[in-house]
């Protein structure tokens, strides 16, 4: 990684603090429970990563690093504009799906101007990745596909909702969809939610006929 070295200690604690801050969120996780189910010593992880809020930009970085790299990636294929903002979505629900826990304290917990400073590294990141979805849509504007007045810093948090109001009310779209397996639940999140967050997507860059 480019802003700092993993060694395998380093690993072992950000995935142990993954762990916990999913299941006890982050104001619920200290540095010492991290430390106890790292069964590392505490102030080894407090000379690896400072803080709390240091150990978890660590995770930010180490979590997403490859997805600017794909969408960058994604950037210079030959697609047609709707085709790449299908590709994008895809990813992002791949990402998400891989990474639950970290993006729901993300999202969901962290009061972004009592941690703003905390939280420069993944700013940092979501403006790369809004950066590479306007030169995405630019492309598809200048081919005359998609509509000149889309807001496109709301297309993210329109695909991220969709998913996590989706996985939050876990229980009710599993009897509501008869998605009785593990497997059952992750392959409709693949196909038909992905699909309908592509769709959603769609109507709101495309003209309409």
């Amino acid at each position: 990684m480019s802003n700092f070295e993993l060694n395998d200690k380093k690993i072992q604690i950000l995935e142990v603090a993954e762990k916990l801050f999913s299941e006890k969120g982050f104001e619920g996780t200290s540095i010492r429970d991290i430390s106890k189910h790292a069964k590392i010593n505490i102030a080894m992880v407090s000379y690896y990563f400072g803080s709390k809020e240091r150990l978890l930009e660590a995770l930010i970085l180490y979590k997403t690093s490859d997805l600017k790299l794909q969408l960058e990636n994604l950037l210079q294929e030959n697609l047609e504009p709707v085709e790449k903002v299908n590709k994008l979505i895809e990813i992002y629900v791949n990402r998400i799906c891989l990474n639950k826990g970290i993006y729901r304290v993300l999202h969901f917990e962290l009061n972004a101007k009592k941690r703003e400073k905390s939280m420069i590294a993944f700013t940092e990141l979501k403006k790369g990745n809004l950066k590479s979805l306007e030169s995405i849509i630019t492309q598809g504007q200048e081919k005359g596909v998609f509509r000149k007045d889309i807001i496109i810093p709301l297309i993210t948090p329109t695909i991220i909702g969709t998913f996590f109001h989706f996985h939050m009310n876990r229980s009710f779209f599993e009897e509501l969809l008869d998605l009785k397996t593990e497997e059952m639940f992750n392959n409709y999140i693949k196909t038909s939610l992905t699909k309908h967050i592509q769709q959603t997507i769609k109507a709101l860059l495309v003209y309409e006929n």
